[in-house]
């Protein structure tokens, strides 16, 4: 089966089944019709049909069972119904833990501009901060924390009505959540926990070979245990200049969420994530699935333009360039998309009313202040 095959199934939009699956309620920017980064929840879905056809169950004899079992006619519009998928795919494939083994074949990668922001994390203490703040963007149901004498406790409300669904919801999200871990630095996590509220399975093994901590079944709630010295770990892939970008990235799409302006919030999404090789206007409209001259008469009602935004992201970025690296102004030109340093000075010049080298000088001395 190839992936075109897969992405035909009759009845169904892949991605909008896929949509509420591991994410439940996948919304970036526009819960209605705006930027979807929809790699992952494409991901996670091709990935659960590839070991569906492991076991010679077709996506339509996996849909088709699903309905049986209640899902939604639209898709898993809600929680409940991407539970009763998964539910469905573990029944059909005599798989009990079909979605531990789910969580870990969706890598970091998948989550576009909060994985990579993530990968560029000083350590995990700051990167759980970094998805306990954006995760609202990129997924529900959302993780909760609590600080328990210095060990950090996150566990998820999952609003399911049977034991057998909390445990397959909470096998594929902590399978995943140990997955993305997993890039992030090397080796088990000592004194780390990974608590269930369900028993030891017959096959333990499965478990501890996907947990890079201590393992405990029956707990009084399924919650991950983290101390001090694990938050303290570093991110092997730390990168204090990209952090800077993708954070922002991250930023950008946060404040979106509410945008009234949601034309405009989309066109500063899709450019930021685009930033080094801005995208021109006419790509931006394609990935907004309109026509170039569609999008310019709506940004035009929201009282802007494609250049002004394009220039308020490469000054917003510029700015953070200069005020939080020591990138010289040749370097920060070439990746803010300049062909010539002198055109970035002019511009930066206009926007400003200062040179680079002055708003350096001004910021540094605001951070050393």
């Amino acid at each position: 089966m190839t992936e075109n095959d897969l992405l035909g199934v009759a009845e169904y939009d892949i991605l909008h089944i896929a949509g509420g699956f591991i994410m439940n309620s996948f919304n970036p920017i526009d819960p209605v019709g705006g930027v979807r980064e929809n790699r992952v929840n494409r991901d996670v879905f091709l990935q659960l049909l590839e070991l569906m056809e492991r076991v010679r169950v077709t996506p339509e004899q996996l849909l088709r069972y699903a309905r049986t079992k209640g899902l939604s006619a639209q898709g898993p519009t809600t929680p409940r119904d991407s539970v009763i998928l998964l539910e469905s795919a573990v029944e059909l494939s005599g798989d009990p833990h079909l979605a531990l083994k789910l969580g870990q074949r969706v890598g970091i990668e998948s989550y576009g501009t909060l994985g990579f922001a993530l990968m560029t994390c000083a350590n995990l203490r700051e990167s759980i901060d970094l998805t306990l703040r954006y995760g609202k963007v990129f997924f529900e149901p959302r993780w909760k924390v609590q600080d328990n004498d210095g060990d950090l406790v996150l566990w998820l409300e999952l609003m399911v009505n049977s034991p057998e669904r909390q445990r397959i919801a909470t096998e594929i999200f902590f399978s995943q959540f140990s997955t993305i871990g997993s890039t992030l630095h090397r080796g088990k996590l000592d004194g780390a926990q990974v608590q269930f509220a369900f028993p030891a399975p017959a096959n333990v093994g499965i478990f501890e070979s996907t947990f890079d901590a201590d393992l405990v079944f029956d707990a009084e709630r399924s919650q991950i245990v983290l101390p001090t010295k694990v938050l303290d770990t570093p991110v092997r892939t730390a990168n204090v200049s990209e952090h800077l970008v993708f954070n922002r990235q991250c930023e950008e799409m946060l404040s979106g969420l509410h945008a009234a302006e949601k034309t405009t919030a989309d066109v500063r999404c899709l450019l930021m994530q685009s930033a080094g090789q801005f995208s021109d206007v006419g790509k931006i409209a394609y990935q907004l699935n309109m026509s170039e001259r569609t999008l310019r008469r709506r940004l035009t009602t929201e009282n802007t333009s494609f250049r002004l935004i394009l220039d308020e992201i490469r000054n917003l970025l510029a700015k953070e360039y200069l005020a939080r690296t020591e990138l010289i102004v040749a370097e920060i030109a070439f990746l803010l998309d300049y062909e010539e340093t002198a055109s970035f000075r002019r511009a930066f010049i206009r926007w400003n009313g200062i040179t680079p080298s002055e708003y350096r000088l001004h910021a540094s001395g605001n951070l050393a202040a």
